[in-house]
């Protein structure tokens, strides 16, 4: 019987060190598992930096990934949480003819759906939207009808409902 995939966002903070992002990755690959987004960055302490990947699989592989993640060398810590144990978001940026803007559908269509124009240009404007995927996809869907030129989405960026400060967990880390 196959097991149903669940969507999971692994936090990874590491030091900063080169190649890291190669380390982790690799091993998704050694398991065929894809992932569906990922993002680095700096966090609230210093030298410290956090990973955040999503990805679809079932509970036994993903335990089995972070043990593994667990045990690199310059990774502080894993977590793995599914989507009711973090607060996320995403960043989309639409690039679409300065021209539509003359169309009250489009400032009603960034109204609607909590967007904003960030630049407008003789040739082009952006727009944001920041939320969750689905509400992304909704938003290009509706702005293609006004022809996108150009469109970038972020991964996942989140936080951790339940999860002590990374402070705590170094402190202990250092402990050991």
């Amino acid at each position: 019987m196959k097991t149903i995939d669940t969507t999971f966002t692994v936090s990874i903070f590491t030091e900063n060190t080169i190649g890291m992002l190669n380390r982790i990755t690799i091993i998704f690959t050694r398991r065929h598992l894809n992932i569906d987004s990922i993002t680095a960055s700096e966090t609230e302490v210093k030298n410290v930096h956090r990973y955040t990947i999503v990805l679809r699989t079932n509970r036994e592989q993903i335990d089995k990934v972070v043990g593994q993640i667990d045990k690199l060398i310059d990774v502080l810590k894993a977590f793995v949480h599914e989507d009711n144990e973090v607060v996320h978001q995403e960043i989309a940026l639409y690039k679409i003819k300065t021209t539509e803007l003359k169309s009250n559908n489009v400032e009603q269509v960034v109204r609607e759906n909590s967007a904003k124009v960030l630049t407008v240009d003789p040739d082009f404007i952006v727009i944001e939207k920041t939320g969750h995927k689905e509400e992304i996809q909704v938003l290009f869907e509706k702005l293609k009808t006004f022809g996108i030129l150009e469109f970038a989405r972020s991964g996942r960026v989140a936080v951790t409902k339940p999860m002590k400060d990374l402070t705590s967990y170094l402190k202990e880390f250092e402990k050991k």
